[in-house]
């Protein structure tokens, strides 16, 4: 039975590289196993009429349930509007899809160029 995502806000420096180290645990606070899985990620804007980027996701330890979710500086600098829509799509084994995580981005202006 699916359950509704979590929620994670986050903001991020327009024209620097954001990662966040993530790890998905089952409500006991114990580490999911991700090995098998698969996971996906999108920035849109908040009316989901236009994909402003596609999110790098790599596992640091697949076991553990733990990956690193990035955009890199040449994908901050071509978010122009002051707000975005993520969320993580995990595809288990089998092929089972459900939304874990979703949130808002916050861009902050950086001014060193």
């Amino acid at each position: 039975m699916a359950i509704a995502p979590g929620t994670y806000d986050m903001t991020i420096q327009r024209r620097a590289d954001h990662i966040v180290p993530m790890a998905f645990n089952d409500p006991g606070g114990s580490s999911i196993n991700l090995n098998g899985y698969t996971l996906t990620s999108q920035v849109w804007d908040r009316g989901r009429s236009a994909k402003a980027s596609d999110v790098t996701i790599t596992f640091t330890n697949q076991s553990e349930g733990k990956f690193d979710w990035k955009l890199t500086d040449d994908q901050t600098t071509t978010l122009s509007s002051d707000e975005y829509e993520y969320d993580i799509l995990v595809t288990n084994p089998a092929g089972f899809k459900e939304y874990w995580l979703e949130g808002t981005i916050f861009m902050d202006e950086g001014y060193t160029a």
